[in-house]
């Protein structure tokens, strides 16, 4: 794929312009556009949102994206939204292995498939955490969800992301953050699959950082804005809608992408996960795992955030006379977990790149009866953890399993037996 330019910054206020003299001098909107391009302004926010909090952009484009067909219901048995469209959740840890390509695979639309959800796109809180499957590119077809922004995780196969703003590469590793409301479509190279978290809340942001000080987790530095670009071929595009928990198609005569120049800090974005600083303990015990948090979507009660996308990254162990896995608990919060690549430390054997668990708000988990014994056994040298990457969607309401996730074919089972070798070995007299 073509290697591309980017602007840098998390919230930055960028302009950029695909041909010279487009952007207007001194004012958003005049009475007319250089080079005969329409104003149109997204906003992100309320008008009246504080300064901080205002996300918002200017476009210049050939054609406003009013000139669009009428929509009509588009079906998809697998894409779901909201709490209403959840199974009842039972009280266990459930883990999923990895699902396998389909022959005939779609592209990254008809390849979403929601394993877990919770909240309300209409009332602006929850999250859901989808996977996809595809096989091909979507060519003359846009995505453009109005319920929520979404949160993409490769995890096999490079993508190339075109939105009305510019285009990113992402390859497995980094992540890519798409604005509620934003047109976009995905090309592979490749059979391609990773996660999605749509979050329906308040916008990702990047988390304080408290007593950690200026600089650490997640730097604003290495994410990545795309610069203007606009799609010149003629012809016509479906765009395919999100809206109210449904899926909507209309047809339109010519590209969404042609927008030519931009200004704002509501961009779509990138980010390598190798670039995250991570924190952790060099005396002794294990931290918790907010110190590995790099977006957060806060809700209206401050510490409990709406969803924090966490990461597990490699990193160095060093800790003295502790167990250096997870500690065994109960959480208020609940856990979607996937991973990238490699092992996870905690479940060593049983958690497979592309699959995924769940440990909902007070559901018991931690290490792997493996896990426990080689933690509890093993020299506590100075040892790096590498070739690995999990992450966590977490948030804290319940979240539901959609009737696929429950039966489609890829629940483990035997997954809480993983446990069942943690044996009662209390002796009054023995020492630790």
């Amino acid at each position: 794929m073509t290697t591309l330019d980017y602007q840098i910054g998390f919230g930055n206020q960028f302009a950029t312009e695909a041909h010279p003299g487009s952007l207007p001098q001194g004012q958003n909107s005049p009475q007319r556009v250089a080079h005969g391009l329409y104003a149109e302004l997204l906003s992100g926010a309320a008008f009246t949102a504080p300064r901080v909090d205002n996300r918002r952009t200017w476009m210049y484009r050939r054609q406003p994206s009013v000139v669009v067909g009428g929509y009509a219901p588009l079906a998809h048995e697998l894409l779901k939204t909201g709490a209403a469209e959840g199974e009842v959740a039972p009280p266990d840890p459930l883990r999923w292995a990895p699902p396998e390509m389909p022959e005939k695979a779609g592209d990254f639309i008809d390849g979403l498939r929601t394993l877990c959800l919770n909240g309300d796109p209409d009332a602006q809180n929850g999250m859901a955490a989808h996977l996809y499957l595809a096989g091909r590119s979507m060519e003359r077809r846009a995505f453009v969800n109005a319920d929520g922004e979404m949160l993409i995780v490769p995890q096999q196969g490079e993508l190339l992301i075109t939105t009305e703003l510019g285009r990113l590469q992402v390859r497995p590793g980094e992540i890519a953050l798409i604005p509620r409301g934003l047109a976009f479509k995905v090309a592979v190279d490749g059979p391609s699959r990773g996660y999605v978290c749509e979050n329906y809340g308040a916008a990702f942001r990047l988390p304080e950082l408290g007593p950690i000080g200026s600089n650490g987790l997640a730097n604003a530095r290495d994410f990545k804005a795309p610069v203007a670009w606009y799609e010149d071929e003629p012809g016509a595009y479906e765009i395919v809608k999100k809206y109210g928990g449904q899926l909507w198609r209309a047809t339109q005569a010519h590209t969404p992408f042609n927008v030519v120049a931009w200004h704002g800090n509501l961009t779509p974005l990138k980010y390598d996960t190798a670039h995250f600083m991570t924190i952790g303990s060099i005396s002794f015990d294990h931290p918790d795992p907010s110190i590995f948090t790099v977006l957060t979507s806060p809700s209206d009660t401050p510490g409990w955030a709406n969803v924090d996308f966490v990461i597990f990254p490699p990193r160095w162990m060093v800790a003295e006379n502790s167990f250096r896995p997870p500690w065994y608990h109960r959480n208020v919060m609940s856990e979607f977990m996937g991973l990238v690549l490699g092992q996870y430390d905690a479940k060593p054997e049983g958690f497979k790149p592309g699959g995924a668990s769940l440990h909902n708000a007070f559901v018991p988990h931690g290490p792997d009866t493996e896990a426990f014994d080689k933690a509890s056994n093993s020299d506590l040298a100075p040892h790096k953890l590498d070739h690995t990457l999990a992450f966590m969607f977490e948030t804290r309401w319940r979240l539901l399993p959609t009737a696929h996730a429950l039966q489609g074919g890829t629940l483990e089972a035997s997954y809480a037996n993983c446990w069942q070798g943690l044996a009662d070995h209390f002796s009054p007299d023995q020492q630790a």
